[in-house]
């Protein structure tokens, strides 16, 4: 039953629906999935009861038997611990919060349970998703199913290893900074983060200032991504910034990729340091949208280098929540994750001012590339993924690295609020995934994973790992 959790969550939806396999059966896969596993990936850091999991997966064949399967149903779902999911702990990997248990599911994890998923357990995640390294002082380290020496990256570390691993179909991810297309582009997998506001966020406590973190599909494949958006896209009451339903389905519209696309490649954005073989990788693969019938040119030059100004404003909204923890829990904190939260007290008026000019002149850069062309391919993260218990690179083959450069190429695009996904463009040469990072312009979600469709038919990728 292995062999099972190894397929697209596209297959299984299939399976499921013609009663090839019931959802019992996939439950138990998944429940011997995660015991097997746990003590090589550490994907899953906590799992609901298995008597109702096998209750709620008999209701889902019920349901199926009688016509009345729901998109997701009887599908088992992970749930990254930084979202609340009723029942579980949301413990943000943090010692302080490890009694944290919300009394109702976030947005997405309800629309995803009123599809038909089945809320199966937590997955880890750095303290309060602060890293690209997936670990912390409550659950420890997860490791990468392509090499069990190294990290599956951050912050949706544990749902990354948990698809890449073949433990489950279906898992959430997040992205303030890179965190859906780091582990994805780590692990091998698909990552999208949506354009701001295109999956409601929440509910919050309080209104979330910091506007760069989003939801979104980290998935095996592409068509996984747009079932999962098909689930879950549309305007929530809580979230001011969430968007209307498109007014389509995603999974419709996969193969309609306009012909003739203009498309820009830049390899550095005009600052980062990228490793050699993964350089060349992925100039390789930007390359064959040529062949699939498309203009590609070279962009020269980028926008301002973001990793200190998007530190500063994420340190600066968790201090604030943070803060009045400090006097009775400082030393709680992992010690690397609380002295960063702490430089957050150093935001000025002054250092606020700069930075909202900063984000303009990245706002105005984008505008004259998608002017320009329909999409923008770049690398996804510079460098093969670091040891499971780090630290991030400070140089790339004794290059010196501009700050925060595992998000060299995915920060700007979580200031800009444009769509922005990874697929796998290759292996490095050690053997380990490769991402292309595609951008679109704002709210063409649709565009983006359309271009993702067309190379990932033209490229599948067929390898992943054994664990």
């Amino acid at each position: 039953m292995a062999e099972l959790l190894q397929r697209p969550l596209s297959d299984l939806v299939r399976m499921l629906a013609g009663k090839e396999i019931s959802a019992v059966e996939l439950m138990r896969a998944t429940l011997a999935r995660i015991d097997e596993t746990h003590a090589k990936l550490n994907a899953f850091v906590a799992r609901r009861e298995e008597e109702a999991l096998l209750a709620e997966a008999a209701a889902a064949d019920a349901r199926i038997a009688s016509g009345e399967a729901r998109a997701l149903e009887g599908i088992p779902l992970g749930v990254k611990d930084l979202e609340d999911a009723e029942g579980l702990v949301t413990s943000m990997g943090s010692v302080p919060f490890r009694d944290n248990r919300p009394a109702s599911d976030s947005a997405q994890v309800e629309r995803l349970r009123a599809a038909g998923a089945i809320v199966v357990g937590k997955t880890n995640a750095p303290e309060f998703g602060y890293t690209a390294i997936t670990k912390n002082l409550l659950f420890g380290d997860t490791r990468n199913p392509w090499d069990l020496t190294r990290t599956p990256g951050g912050s949706s570390g544990g749902s990354s290893a948990a698809i890449a691993g073949g433990v489950v179909p279906l898992a959430t991810a997040s992205d303030g900074g890179g965190s859906v297309r780091i582990p994805a582009t780590f692990t091998g997998c698909f990552g999208l983060k949506p354009s701001y506001g295109r999956i409601p966020n929440g509910p919050e406590s309080a209104w979330v200032m910091d506007d760069t973190a989003v939801h979104g599909p980290l998935t095996r494949t592409v068509e996984d991504a747009a079932i999962h958006l098909d689930a879950v896209v549309g305007t929530h009451p809580l979230d001011p910034n969430s968007l209307p339903h498109p007014g389509f389905r995603y999974r419709d519209r996969l193969e309609d990729l306009p012909a003739g696309l203009r498309v820009g490649f830049s390899p550095d954005l005009g600052y980062a340091v990228v490793q050699s073989d993964v350089a060349r990788v992925v100039e390789q693969a930007a390359r064959r949208f040529e062949a699939l019938g498309h203009r590609v040119e070279t962009v020269v030059g980028g926008p301002p280098e973001p990793g200190q100004d998007w530190g500063l404003s994420g340190a600066f909204e968790l201090l604030s929540k943070l803060e009045p923890l400090l006097p009775e829990h400082e030393d709680d904190f992992g010690r690397g994750f609380i002295r960063g939260v702490k430089a957050g007290a150093h935001m000025t008026p002054a250092t606020w001012g700069s930075m909202k000019k900063r984000r303009e002149e990245l706002n105005r850069w984008c505008a004259g590339i998608f002017d320009r062309y329909d999409l923008l391919l770049t690398p996804t993260v510079p460098y093969d993924p670091p040891a499971a218990r780090g630290p991030l690179s400070l140089e790339v083959e004794g290059r010196e690295q501009p700050p925060a450069n595992v998000g060299s190429f995915t920060m700007p695009f979580n200031l800009s609020w444009h769509p922005a996904a990874t697929l796998r463009a290759g292996l490095s040469d050690a053997g380990l995934p490769v991402g292309l990072q595609l951008v679109g312009s704002r709210q063409r979600d649709d565009l983006v994973l359309q271009a993702a469709r067309a190379f990932e038919r033209e490229h599948p990728w067929q390898e992943w790992p054994r664990v």
